[in-house]
């Protein structure tokens, strides 16, 4: 499976709705809490299967000319434990090397830690607690 940019508004139509699907519905969050400010200046990425159903999305975006950022990882339940969001991963971390970031930093729900750690991430520190129940943490990884 190949990574890919959302080009068209249908591509960013289903790009959105699995982020809004895997990031906010299971909290009752309403649609369009799952878009930011930052979305119009970012490195947007997914997967889709061979029938065109995105299956992992994330996004990029740059804090300054060194550091980047990822955020709104999100994999379909249905694909979760096959290395689909460590390729967004990758794709997303390229991008920041291409671009010069020599760092990225990350927020990671406590569930996702690990998947993190196990793709080169180190915790920094606790950072916030989302929607009164899901401890974040601060992560980093050094670009080489």
């Amino acid at each position: 499976m190949k990574v890919t940019e959302p080009k068209s508004k249908e591509d960013f139509d289903t790009y959105y709705r699995l982020r809004w699907e895997t990031l906010r519905q299971p909290w009752n969050e309403p649609e369009g809490t799952e878009k930011d400010e930052s979305d119009a200046d970012s490195i947007h990425a997914f997967i889709k299967t061979e029938y065109g159903k995105v299956i992992a999305i994330g996004r990029l975006h740059f804090n300054n000319l060194t550091e980047s950022q990822i955020r709104f990882m999100g994999v379909h339940p249905d694909y979760r434990g096959k290395n689909i969001g460590g390729k967004i991963l990758e794709y997303l971390e390229q991008k920041a090397k291409e671009k010069g970031a020599g760092k990225v930093i990350l927020h990671a729900r406590d569930n996702a830690v690990n998947f993190y750690i196990r793709n080169g991430y180190e915790v920094v520190e606790k950072s916030y607690v989302l929607f009164d129940t899901i401890q974040h943490y601060l992560m980093q990884k050094v670009l080489k």
